[in-house]
């Protein structure tokens, strides 16, 4: 982590073969910002051979801070993209670079070899590759044509590559059939599968489709791209996929009658750990939005093992899932649901997420670095293997340029901005281009590191970039103190052609580039258009190459903009600046605006632009408004068919409950009527036993009980046995419900209690003749001496025992009590009481003594 120094003879020199030019900065301009990659985690590194002189071997070795990536050639790195255990790389010349462990040809090089150092792949030299993403497993690559390749292990891994077949493809292999036609803009690589987006907003997945992971509604595999139905209309503006979870940003349309577009967070694969962020460990077979973070708009999100990280576009990073080594930033939380990252990340603006197997990293707005999580092989860069449960600042990138992060499975790289001066271009002023002399003193800005004289180098201020003691003031040029007090007040800074760049205005251009303008900021306030308007034009070939196909008018068209006129005017044409104006490009160069994707003769004159404009959102504006209309119409129609079914359900609700009270009416009818057969049974039993008087009287009380159930004999049969009513069909309750009708009229009722009563009646008072004339005997024993033992009942619970002879005589014998009616003592009293009058009524006679004048038999 030296500092680069300038020597007099150094030189620099491109790996592309393609000149650099542009039409409004020097190629001196493109020379002097170049991205290095600094890297640390487990690395890559030159071995000793046996022999003890090349250096053949690659060995693994654990850096704890970040050092500068070893190379055998000078890359101008434009992006960079870690896996598991290898990494590429994508220059501004749009050349790919892969290095670490060869396993099944992710490589590309079409060797078994793993490579310490960053190697060319030879078979894209001819195709301008505009950015790169790596798996576990295989790699993958998208050229400015929009053209996919992947190459890698798929021998084992069905539907890895996309190619349709399960063998490796150790050199890149262009991926075609269902994508033909289409310009793959985004490219996102999991364990097992891999997401990519179009340049027209559709999705598309393929590979292993366990736990829903690709979103396509089930758990199959697919062997080729296949787009995902559910998302269909929505344009996917960021995509990031896990071992077995994956994550999409998608622009959705805002409320009824307007046409703001929010950018909202899905999620679908495996929900174990709640990764996904919905609360629960369900998977979700199709894309669900996070309704969590429903008030949120995101631009950015990243993916682990068990985690998943977005960035909303306020500078806020949300995380959820499980933390197994603090990966979470927030020990306060769970994961269950998604929580904000705060502690030392409050007050700054987010600006790029990344996210390994177990560890985050996050760059700000200042160039600063925080990284937390597991903390093996020193992969968070604060020179140890500690792990981390907050945010901690990567010290070692404090005085750095950071420009973007990527995070490996074990191990972090990030590209940092540097510029080199050669002794050639000392002898004039950069400010002034006067000649240093006697008089004119050579002075070097500590902010872009060029030279200036002291009147173009005067003033001093505290964060120079290039500053050897961040806290004292040092000399920079005036661009450098303009651009660095603007960027503290926040203000928008009109830049000169000969100006030097400023990280904001790079990062805002590449943004653009690759769609990653935060239009929902754009469109704010009318006055912060001057902020995204000062961009830099395009400073070579390459960048011009790298320029997507879609039309201006077409992007703009899908960009929700405000109702004022004034600022669509103003978005229609740059904004006019009071510097002297730029010289016309050369004829072999094309002018590049913040707002046009490739050169359109449509936009050379402002007015004809902004009719169209106007005319184009009118369209549109009139086609959402019948949209909503419609559906405003099958709302009510499903409204009013809910009314229905709601006045349905409530009618067989109530006839369910009649039916019930009918059942339980059939039930106790059908009881009443068996009571009175079996009395029928028991009357016809007595009648035969009593005397004629009395027996007529129980022969007329039969006739009218057998009248009864001759003439409820039909109703009986048709009414439901059980007191649980059936509701099987409408029929069914049709006819209990007639049933019950017909069996509850006051007719039957009346004719059940008066046959009972008449019953009754006649059976007490058969008891009572009977009772008089005849003892109340009521069992018969037969004792071992062959006498008769007759018992009857003297009052409720007292029994007298008699004892009948052989001529007849009966002789009183003894009293029982009943244990349910009388207690011990209790009988005792009562026989005090009565024994005299049961004696009478048995014509007991008992020798009275002197000395007991109550003697108990």
């Amino acid at each position: 982590m030296h500092l680069r120094t300038s020597t007099g003879d150094v030189s620099r020199h491109s790996v592309s073969n393609t000149p650099s030019c542009s039409s409004h900065t020097s190629g001196q301009d493109d020379i002097e910002s170049l991205g290095d990659v600094y890297i640390w985690g487990e690395v890559w590194s030159d071995g000793i051979s046996p022999d003890g002189h090349s250096k053949s071997l690659c060995l693994k070795v654990d850096a704890l801070l970040p050092k500068a990536l070893e190379s055998n050639v000078v890359i101008d790195v434009h992006q960079i993209a870690s896996g598991f255990r290898h990494a590429a790389l994508v220059t501004r010349q749009g050349e790919v670079f892969t290095w670490g462990e060869e396993c099944g040809g992710r490589l590309g090089h079409g060797t078994d070899i793993d490579i310490s150092r960053p190697r060319l792949v030879e078979s894209l030299a001819l195709s301008n590759v505009d950015s790169v993403a790596c798996g576990e497993f295989h790699t993958c690559a998208i050229t400015t044509a929009g053209d996919l390749f992947t190459w890698g292990d798929g021998a084992y891994n069905t539907g890895l590559l996309g190619h349709g077949i399960e063998a490796s493809h150790w050199m890149p292999k262009r991926v075609s059939g269902p994508l033909e036609g289409f310009q793959v803009s985004l490219v996102a690589c999991g364990t097992w599968h891999t997401v990519l987006a179009t340049s027209n907003g559709k999705i598309y997945s393929f590979g292993d489709g366990s736990f829903g992971v690709l979103g396509h509604g089930d758990r199959e595999s697919v062997a080729y791209p296949r787009e995902i139905e559910s998302l269909s209309g929505l344009r996917t503006i960021r995509i990031a996929c896990g071992v077995w979870h994956t994550a999409a940003i998608v622009e959705v349309m805002g409320h009824a009658g307007t046409n703001v577009v929010s950018r909202k967070l899905f999620t679908w694969g495996d929900g174990d750990g709640y990764r996904l962020g919905h609360g629960d460990k369900e998977a979700r077979l199709v894309p669900t939005c996070v309704a969590s973070l429903i008030d949120y708009n995101f631009h950015q999100l990243a993916c682990g093992h068990n985690i998943t990280i977005a960035l909303s576009t306020s500078g806020h990073v949300f995380t959820m899932g499980h933390s197994m080594y603090g990966e979470l930033g927030n020990p306060q939380f769970d994961g269950k649901v998604p929580c904000l990252v705060q502690d030392r990340l409050v007050g700054e603006l987010v600006e790029e997420i990344a996210c390994g197997s177990h560890h985050v990293v996050v760059l700000t707005s200042r160039s600063e670095v925080y990284s937390w999580g597991r903390g093996a092989n020193g992969r968070l860069g604060h020179g140890d293997t500690d792990d981390r449960k907050t945010p901690i600042l990567v010290e070692a990138l404090k005085d750095r340029h950071v420009k973007s992060i990527s995070c490996g499975s074990n191990f972090t790289a990030c590209i940092c901005m540097h510029k080199w001066v050669s002794s050639a271009d000392q002898s004039v002023c950069t400010g002034c281009r006067q000649a240093f002399g006697f008089t004119r003193k050579r002075h070097n800005c500590y902010n872009c590191g060029l030279v200036y004289c002291h009147a173009c180098s005067s003033r001093k201020v505290l964060k120079a970039v290039l500053a050897p003691t961040p806290g004292k003031p040092h000399r920079v040029c005036d661009s450098c103190y303009s651009k660095l007090k603007a960027a503290e007040t926040g203000m928008p800074l009109v830049v000169g052609r000969n100006n030097v760049i400023s990280r904001q205005s790079i990062d805002t251009r590449e943004m653009f580039e690759k769609g990653k303008i935060r239009y929902s900021r754009l469109l704010l306030v009318p006055k912060e258009l001057g902020r995204y308007n000062d961009i830099r034009y395009s400073k070579n070939q390459r960048t011009s190459n790298r320029i997507s196909q879609v039309s201006s008018r077409s992007q703009l068209k899908d960009i929700a903009f405000p109702s004022s006129l004034s600022l669509l005017q103003t978005t229609s044409r740059p904004i006019m600046t009071p510097t002297a104006p730029p010289p016309l490009p050369a004829a072999n160069s094309k002018f590049v605006t913040p707002y046009s994707w490739k050169p359109n003769p449509s936009l050379s004159t402002t007015p004809d632009f902004s009719g169209n404009l106007m005319e184009t959102i009118k369209r549109t504006n009139e086609h959402w408004d019948r949209e909503v209309l419609k559906l405003q119409g099958e709302i009510k129609s499903l409204k009013q068919k809910l009314e229905i079914q709601d006045a349905v359900a409530h009618n067989v609700s109530n006839e369910a409950k009649e039916v019930f009270v009918a059942a339980q009416e059939s039930a106790k009818f059908n009881a009443a009527i068996e009571l009175i057969r079996t009395i029928e049974a028991q009357m016809k039993d007595v009648a035969q036993k009593v005397p004629n008087d009395l027996g007529d009287n129980i022969k007329s009380m039969i006739i009218s009980a057998e009248l009864f159930l001759e003439n409820n004999k039909t109703r009986a049969s048709e009414l439901p046995s059980s007191a649980t009513p059936s509701i099987e069909s409408p029929n069914t309750q049709v006819h209990q419900k007639n049933g019950f009708e017909n069996s509850t009229d006051d007719n039957a009722q009346n004719n059940i209690k008066s046959v009972i009563n008449d019953i009754r009646v006649t059976a007490d008072h058969q008891s009572m003749e009977s009772s008089s004339r005849s003892p109340r005997a009521s069992k018969r024993i037969i004792n071992n001496k062959g006498e008769v033992e007759l018992m009857e009942q003297f009052e409720p619970g007292i029994y007298a025992t008699l004892l009948q002879l052989l001529d007849g005589t009966k002789l009183f014998k003894r009293v029982k009590f009943s244990k349910r009616r009388f207690s011990e003592q209790e009988a005792e009293d009562w026989w005090k009481k009565n024994q005299e009058r049961v004696f009478r009524k048995y014509n007991y006679s008992i020798p009275i003594s002197s000395n007991d004048s109550s003697s108990t038999p």
